[in-house]
């Protein structure tokens, strides 16, 4: 699911708002090798259909996974993978390593994020945001899809609707360009989100 290596319009479409507008439909979106491995398993085991979304681009990662052979992880449940106080990062799957990135450089800053991973897309754990928001008071949300009728749409409502009054700034989302993915290298670039898109949100719903 989601951008591969060049390999243009025909091969790089991000279904996760497709799927997760469909009733009865559970769709998980890992980012780590140890969450993939414990959705999967709690997939299998689930009675209900569940779409597991993996982004090729990630299969390259390295990640600690459990032995446990009976590890699994609950679908559902979204989970912070980073504590921070000055504005809320969420994300999902190849977005989680792009969001990793933006923290390491802004902290040298002395800006601290607090970034979640949702992991699952539906059901949403919008619990998780609410709380982080409510702390923070700053929203950026970031995924590989197209901005229309996305998941970030859909946070960004259940966001204004819940905690509207501790928002300080407007919320902000990072998507893909709202075009067909191009071939070239260069074009790739400029598509697909990125650690410096993400580092200008960041300073703009802060207003530095």
């Amino acid at each position: 699911n989601g951008a591969a290596s060049r390999v243009a319009a025909q091969h790089s479409q991000d279904f996760s708002s497709w799927y997760a507008q469909v009733p009865g439909l559970k769709v998980v979106a890992p980012y780590s090798a140890n969450d993939a491995k414990g959705l999967l398993k709690t997939a299998v085991r689930d009675p209900n259909p569940v779409i597991i979304l993996e982004n090729e681009m990630l299969y390259g990662e390295v990640f600690e996974v459990s032995d446990d052979a009976e590890f699994t992880e609950p679908i559902g449940v979204a989970r912070v993978v980073r504590q921070g106080d000055d504005a809320t990062i969420v994300c999902f799957s190849r977005g989680v390593h792009w969001s990793l990135l933006a923290a390491d450089d802004l902290a040298k800053e002395g800006i601290c994020v607090e970034i979640i991973d949702l992991r699952s897309l539906r059901p949403l754990d919008i619990e998780t945001v609410l709380s982080s928001v409510k702390k923070t008071n700053r929203l950026i949300i970031v995924e590989e899809s197209w901005p229309l009728g996305s998941i970030s749409s859909e946070i960004s409502y259940k966001i204004q609707k819940e905690v509207f009054d501790y928002l300080d700034a407007p919320i902000s989302r990072i998507c893909s360009a709202d075009t067909p993915m191009a071939y070239s290298a260069v074009l790739v670039e400029e598509f697909l989100p990125s650690k410096r898109d993400i580092i200008d949100k960041v300073k703009e719903v802060m207003y530095l």
